[in-house]
Formats: C-alpha cells, structure tokens, sequence
C-alpha cells in the first residue's frame, strides 16, 4: 500500500475522473495530495511543468488530465485533440521520468481499440487495426501515451503503467451539449426538453451502436486498487463487461427523466464505433470488480445535474 504521507499529484483534478480520484483518496485517509488548476499550472509548457517538479517532488502521479468531448467535439477539432493531448501527457510522463517519480498511473481510452474490434476487446487486440475516424485524433494521443509509459518501463524499468476505462459518466460531469459525452448531452437535452415540453428530442445516429458504460466512482476505485496492487508493464480494461446500445441507453434516461415526448434518431448523422464492449476478465481475476449498475448510475447522475441547474 502506497504510504499514508506519500505525495501524490493527481493532474485534472476537476474534472469528472480527477475529481472522483481525489474524492477516493481522501476517503482512504490520503491527505497529501499536490493539486493545481490550469491557471496555476500550464501542462502545455515543459518548461513550467519541470519546474513545478523541481519543487513539488511527487512520488506518485496519476495523470487524469486531457482534453476530451463527444463525437462531435472529436469530428470537428480532431487537430486540437491530438496536438494538445499529446503536450500534456508528453510534459507530465517524462517530467516523471527525469524526477524519479516511484510510480505513475495514466489514463488510457477505449476509443484505441481497433473500429472494427472482435467483442468483448481483450488488450491483447490493442493496435491490431486501424481505429474510428471520428475520434482518430483522440485515439492517437491516447496510443502514444500508453507507448510512452510501456517503453520508459521496460527502458528504465519504472513503475510507469496505464489502465484502459471504458465510457465514464456521473458527478462533475460536463453537461455542456457542443462538447459533452452521450450520457451528460442527453440528460442535458432530455431534462431540457421535459421542462420546455418540446415535443421530441433529436438524438445524432440510428441508435444501434452499443457501448459499455462505467460509473465514475468506480473507475475512481479501480485506480486506488491499481495504484496499490498492480505493477506490470501491461495495461488492464476497465469497465463492467456489460454493453447497452444509444436507442436503449436514451430509453432509459427518458423514463428516469420523466420525459413524455418523442426520441428521434437522425440517421443521417454517423454512429461512430459500431460497438465497443471490454474484457475485463483479467481485472476481476486479479482481485478487482465495478460495483455499480447502469440503472443506479444514471439516476445518481441525473440528480447530480439537478442539484447543480436548481
């Protein structure tokens, strides 16, 4: 077990990952915790970024920290995705190479497993095929950083590991519907057109892609189990093993919603990866298990969003 004292910088502390990562360690009694906004610290600059690891000296990193949004947001800024993915976690992975941190976790995606994947995604399909055009950008950085990590391991024999979450959704989430993910974009124009009484809500694609989702505090979870229990150079899926598809996922926030008007898919708009389901067989044998449904996730995030508009 990482010791109680140890400093830990957690970067992307406020957003929906970080943020539920720094809630979990400080329920396990990890209060020295190293924290900085974007104002305070600017991961773009490797300037900046050593020097603040010339002054903190973190033993541990989890790097949370990225630029991320829905498939449209993706489409539409695929350059800004890339090139901006790739100076945070490039200034933060060889910042802790260079200051010796003992371990850093980062945080992968399942958007980096080939578009036309066999299901479930086992790890050992990762780069085995090209992945989704409208995401490439995204997935491309994310490939990189996982290289990073996996070859500073084996050059310098690091504790340097990555973890690949599924689809993550719940409390702090960004409900901001140009560059929200489908979950908060559709709590967000559903509850909207609820209190509107619009008629129906336009939903992008047919409706039949499926994708697994996980509770944010279970990721959370999974990353304190990771950081203390897991120390190979091969990455490990992170999800529930469970898929739903769009049409069935808008189904039910419509009826937690309360919503009575029409759902309507526009089928003229892509559906992005057809399907996107992972093994998380080797997790679970190893010791660790999501512990929270579709169903109770997605009321709890829907009255997160509540509290937060009332």
């Amino acid at each position: 077990m990482i010791d109680k004292k140890a400093k830990i910088y957690i970067a992307g502390h406020r957003g929906v990952v970080g943020s539920s990562i720094v809630r979990r360690f400080k329920k396990e009694g990890y209060h020295n915790l190293v924290l900085k906004s974007r104002q305070e610290l600017d991961l773009f600059n490797a300037n900046i970024v050593n020097d603040f690891f010339n002054k903190e000296r973190p033993e541990y990193v989890i790097l949370a920290a990225a630029k991320v949004g829905g498939i449209k947001e993706n489409m539409t800024h695929q350059a800004d995705f890339l090139y901006q993915n790739l100076q945070i976690q490039n200034n933060v992975i060889w910042a802790s190479h260079t200051h010796n941190v003992k371990k850093l976790l980062f945080l992968g995606s399942s958007c980096v497993y080939p578009r036309d994947c066999p299901q479930p995604m086992k790890e050992e399909y990762f780069m085995n095929g090209k992945v989704e055009p409208t995401n490439e950008g995204y997935a491309i950085a994310k490939i990189a950083g996982m290289k990073l990590c996996e070859k500073i391991n084996e050059q310098y024999q690091k504790c340097f590991i990555s973890c690949m979450p599924t689809n993550i959704y719940g409390q702090n989430d960004n409900f901001k519907d140009d560059s929200a993910h489908v979950i908060p974009s559709l709590i967000r124009r559903i509850h909207t057109a609820k209190v509107n009484n619009n008629p129906e809500v336009v939903i992008w694609g047919s409706g039949s892609s499926r994708r697994e989702f996980l509770y944010v505090e279970d990721l959370a979870d999974a990353i304190f189990w990771l950081m203390n229990h897991y120390d190979k150079n091969k990455f490990l899926n992170i999800g529930t093993g469970d898929d739903i598809s769009i049409k069935e996922l808008a189904y039910k926030l419509k009826k937690i919603i309360g919503y009575k008007g029409k759902l309507v898919f526009d089928k003229t708009k892509p559906d992005g990866m057809p399907k996107k389901k992972l093994d998380v067989s080797k997790i679970e044998k190893l010791g660790w298990k999501s512990k929270i449904n579709l169903e109770k996730g997605l009321k709890l995030t829907y009255q997160y969003y509540l509290s937060k508009i009332i």
